[in-house]
């Protein structure tokens, strides 16, 4: 059976990306991470995806997969983009980052809201040095005030194209099938998966 790692500490998103996936995994295994956290000193999404992968892949010896996410607002120049994990300062929770983002745009008509989540997914084999890395993105705008329960993070603010209300008032199977990280690891499994045969 392969098995492949995926760069995250956090088995919330493992458990997510075996739904994404779903029987596409066939018999791979995908597991979580349990190795030292690398500096993300990356200027892009891509570049960031890739060195969680690297250092999955050479602390482990197996096959991984990471991804970089994060939101972008058009009028903002498409901050926070790459910071918007740690948007509100270190050490701060995502609460504060959502209530950060949506005081800076108190003043900004609905209109002028247009963002974009991002996702890089990253796939590299030790074994030949094989890289590959897919993005996507889920566009829609920031609503002036949270809504829904569901969800994490900027979920609540963000209102994707064509769906109503927030991306925290979707299911989890309406999600999984429709957001930037479902897209983005479609794209990169497409691409891979003929090495995991």
């Amino acid at each position: 059976m392969t098995r492949l790692v995926l760069a995250t500490h956090n088995p919330h998103k493992v458990e997510e990306l075996r739904r994404i996936l779903g029987g596409r995994l066939g018999d791979a295994e995908l597991v979580g991470y349990d190795g030292p956290e690398p500096a993300e000193t990356g200027t892009t999404f891509a570049e960031n995806a890739l060195i969680k992968a690297r250092a999955a892949a050479a602390h482990t010896g197996m096959t991984a997969i990471a991804d970089d996410s994060g939101i972008g607002v058009r009028v903002m120049g498409g901050a926070p983009g790459i910071f918007s994990a740690r948007w509100s300062g270190p050490g701060r929770e995502a609460t504060d980052n959502l209530a950060l983002l949506l005081w800076q745009l108190t003043d900004i008509p609905a209109e002028h809201r247009a963002a974009s989540f991002t996702c890089a997914a990253a796939f590299v084999d030790p074994a030949d040095g094989y890289e590959h890395v897919e993005t996507a993105e889920w566009t829609g705008r920031i609503l002036a005030e949270p809504s829904g329960a569901g969800g994490f993070g900027y979920d609540p603010i963000f209102a994707p194209d064509g769906v109503p209300g927030s991306a925290a008032d979707l299911t989890t199977e309406e999600k999984d099938r429709l957001s930037h990280r479902a897209m983005a690891f479609d794209r990169l499994w497409a691409a891979v998966r003929t090495r995991l045969a």
